[in-house]
């Protein structure tokens, strides 16, 4: 059974446009290794340049099985690189009932 999972990035100092180029490929790369599903994601950006992303796995066996996975670990190198992963939690507009973002196109 698929995973939703919600991910929160904060861009790092000038590396906001090559997160959002990170995000971009981030599904189509997870599921060359055959690890998320045909849902597309939801890519938003909050008012403070947070990007939220909301996607699929395939089942939770996926999820580890990307941990063991050289091309997602040399991904996720790319992300380290580029940003800092928080809770959504520390956006603020998730203290809101309605939560508003802008969509960013995957």
């Amino acid at each position: 059974m698929g995973r939703i999972v919600i991910v929160c990035y904060r861009p790092l100092p000038g590396k906001a446009d090559e997160l959002r180029r990170l995000v971009h490929a981030h599904h189509d790369r997870l599921q060359a290794e055959g690890l998320v599903t045909q849902r597309a994601p939801v890519v938003m950006e909050a008012a403070n340049g947070s990007i939220i992303e909301v996607f699929e796995w395939e089942s939770r066996e996926a999820i580890e099985r990307a941990h063991h996975n050289s091309a997602v670990s040399a991904m996720w190198q790319e992300f380290a690189a580029a940003c800092e992963y928080v809770p959504v939690a520390d956006v603020p507009e998730a203290s809101e009932l309605f939560s508003e973002f802008v969509p960013l196109v995957s």
